[in-house]
């Protein structure tokens, strides 16, 4: 904070003259402190004291051990416990009606805590009759402590729980901890009395419908019985009806018969091509599987063995070995002979077979008509059977419904959907008032309130501010100094140089003459020159348009401050702007971002940031400020070309562009300036008139010939005004 003398000098605080203004008054605040606190002690110690018990609940859902219902339906049937659920039950427990209940079982009413109003005062009375309040006994008495309970009264659920606590403060320690404790258990008593009236409600309601119903599937399935006798639809035992099943088991037996049919007709052309073919029957499997054509083979078998023996000893015309051989040709005669009538036999099967499938074919046409007028009766008979089933169903819902219900009509049956999980007690410690701390909390709080007010009157007398301009005064016989060492300084080159780039310096350099005058002298001309005060300097830019200003604070951050101050004056003018901030320090960073560690110019520069993502708002103005960023230093300076693009593209969204340089020289000044016509903004602060002598004859030798100074606010004019080089 600064102000200003009658001498418009600078000015600020000072810290040691406000503690030395409190410290020289330390008995006045030490004895207001003392009696504050003892009036606060006092008057706590004199208050009656109030006690808090709590009760907490548990809201969860409950169902009884010998539920006769299945635990899937039960889960099913349980209220979920949301926030909302809880913030209900909550409510529930603030209720009028649970509220009204407890009173009446603690007989509150007759407690004077409860109805302080019974008995008003005389001061009450008198308040009364003059119309200033109404009447408290015009309300009931059960409405007086309804109201007061509720005052007492505290519900809340504990955060991230379904717990709900019941606080309640009384004067009496045993009674705040015995009414959370009643209106727990009225309360549990209210949930298991809405639960036990839910299941009488849904037995009494049950009833006729179950009736009802029963009568309905008796109906349904009478009309399912009458329908299949008149369709004809018999049951079999499984789910088609009687004729598919004939039509099924025929069209098996016909697939059966069809095999045996191609068996015999196979084997009775294997036997027929056999005969014919003049094989030997011993070729043919059926022929073969013949007893008497096994016998038969047999006998032929020992014909030719017994001829064979004979024919060793005997000649072909013995009549023994006739015999033999006549013998044997009978055989042979009736093995073909038996041949053929196997194939007879298997002649007559296939014809059989044939004949027997001619009438399954019929019998399978039948049976295909009367299968599909079946399959059409059938589709009535489901409908009429999903129907007595559909009504079978609910009677059975409703039954097992019924049981439940009339099972839990007992109070023991019907827990309430929450518990006490934790009684209140009989509180031992004070809840209102904490003597100890009100008494420290008031001393403290007298002590500040005090000690600012000193402070403040302070601040108001104008004892506790101290002139600046010391400063300046110290810097001027350090250059004597150096000019009595010896070291040259030639100040006729700098008065030439300076005087293209600036003509208001010339008042200046005529300070730092040989003949220097005092500091005083120096101060004077600059102020004869004319106005170089913030406002001059923002007035300027608004009526040149000019859309760049580089401002140079060689004197570090004071300038720097100064340059903010410059571009919140153009905002408060109505001025669009954006301070970049080129310095070292991050002094314009640190006054006007709202965090030190945002991305700016450096992060810009090096290309981690994108244009949007650098520019912020000034804390206190409506402008705004490219901060100095998080990027390395070094690294950004290295792409300091690409800081003309910026400012291009800057100069489309904004009316001013102000860039902070800090002390940086007329080099680098010229590696960032857009072109030596740029404005040039010398932010002097508290810099001695040789240093700004310097700083303009650096830049002027550099080319810059529009070159301003800005030395402070309007409260802060010590320094020369501001002109413009032609």
């Amino acid at each position: 904070m600064s102000g200003s003398n009658s001498s418009h000098q600078d000015v600020d605080i000072d810290l040691a003259g406000l503690f030395r203004a409190v410290w020289a008054r330390r008995r006045r605040v030490l004895l207001a402190t003392v009696a504050v606190a003892g009036l606060a002690f006092v008057g706590t110690s004199l208050v009656a004291p109030d006690y808090r018990a709590e009760t907490r609940l548990l809201i969860e859902s409950r169902e009884p051990a010998f539920s006769s219902g299945s635990q899937q339906a039960q889960q099913q049937a349980a209220p979920s416990f949301d926030d909302q659920a809880i913030a209900s039950q909550v409510q529930i427990l603030q209720s009028v009606d649970l509220i009204k209940q407890v009173a009446r079982n603690m007989k509150l009413y007759e407690l004077k805590e409860f109805d302080p109003t019974a008995d008003p005062s005389a001061i009450s009375d008198i308040l009364v009759m003059l119309g200033i309040k109404s009447n408290p006994l015009d309300l009931a008495p059960e409405e007086r402590v309804l109201k007061e309970f509720i005052e007492k009264l505290q519900v809340y659920q504990v955060e991230k729980s379904r717990v709900v606590a019941i606080q309640f403060t009384s004067k009496d320690p045993k009674l705040a901890a015995a009414i959370p404790n009643e209106m727990a258990k009225v309360y549990l008593d209210l949930q298991s009395g809405a639960k036990l009236d839910t299941n009488s409600e849904a037995s009494r309601w049950l009833e006729p419908e179950i009736a009802n119903l029963r009568e309905k599937v008796r109906e349904a399935e009478a009309k399912v019985a009458a329908y299949r006798s008149s369709s004809d639809l018999l049951p079999t035992g499984q789910t088609g009806n009687f004729a598919s099943q004939q039509l099924n088991d025929i069209s098996l037996e016909l697939a059966r018969l069809r095999g045996e049919k191609a068996n015999a007709m196979a084997r009775a052309e294997g036997v027929r091509s056999a005969l014919a073919a003049g094989r030997s029957p011993d070729t043919i499997a059926d022929v073969v599987g013949s007893q008497l054509i096994q016998r038969l083979k047999e006998t032929e078998t020992n014909l030719q063995g017994q001829i064979a023996d004979l024919s060793t000893t005997l000649l072909d015309g013995h009549p023994r070995l006739k015999g033999l051989k006549s013998q044997l040709r009978d055989v042979r005669q009736q093995i073909e002979l038996e041949s053929r009538k196997i194939l007879s036999s298997l002649q007559n099967e296939a014809k059989t077979a044939e004949l027997r499938e001619r009438e399954l074919v019929k019998q399978l046409n039948t049976l295909k008509a009367a299968s599909a007028q079946a399959g059409e009766d059938q589709v009535g008979l489901n409908a009429l059977e999903r129907e007595a089933t559909a009504q079978r169903q609910l009677l059975e819902t409703y039954l097992a419904r019924y049981r439940e219900a009339t099972s839990r009509t007992a109070e023991a049956a019907t827990p309430a959907d929450a518990r006490m999980v934790s009684g209140a007690v009989v509180p031992t410690e004070v809840h209102f008032p904490k003597v100890l701390p009100i008494t420290i909390v008031a001393a403290l709080a007298t002590f500040l309130a005090y000690s600012v007010a000193i402070m403040l009157a302070e601040l108001f007398s104008g004892r506790a501010l101290r002139p600046v301009d010391a400063t300046a005064r110290r810097e001027e016989p350090e250059i004597d100094e150096a000019r009595a060492q010896g070291h040259p300084v030639d100040d006729k080159a700098r008065r030439e140089t300076a005087a293209k780039a600036m003509p208001a310096v010339n008042s200046l350099l005529a300070a730092t003459a040989e003949e220097r005058p005092s500091h005083r002298h120096a101060e004077d001309a600059a102020e004869e020159a004319g106005d170089y005060t913030i406002e001059s300097v923002a007035d300027h830019l608004i009526d040149s348009g000019a859309p760049l200003a580089l401002v140079v604070s060689p004197g570090g951050d004071a300038g720097s401050t100064a340059t903010v101050l410059l571009a919140r004056a153009l905002s408060e003018a109505g001025r669009r702007v954006v301070l970049i901030d080129l310095t070292g320090s991050a002094c314009p960073t640190r006054l006007m971002a709202p965090a030190a560690d945002l991305p700016g110019i450096t992060d810009l520069l090096t290309g981690n940031a994108a244009f949007s993502d650098t520019i912020h708002a000034d804390r206190l103005s409506e402008a705004d400020i490219i901060p100095q960023g998080t990027a390395d230093a070094v690294r950004a300076m290295r792409a300091v070309d690409r800081l003309r693009i910026i400012l291009n593209a800057l100069w489309d969204a904004y009316d001013v562009v102000v860039v902070e340089c800090g002390p940086a020289d007329a080099g680098a000044i010229s590696r960032i300036a857009p072109s030596l016509e740029t404005d040039i903004i010398i932010s002097a602060g508290n810099m001695t008139s040789e240093t700004i002598v310097e700083t303009v004859v650096a830049l002027a030798e550099r080319g810059h010939t529009e070159i301003a100074l800005m030395t402070g606010s309007e409260t802060q004019r010590s320094g020369p005004a501001r002109r413009r080089a032609a």
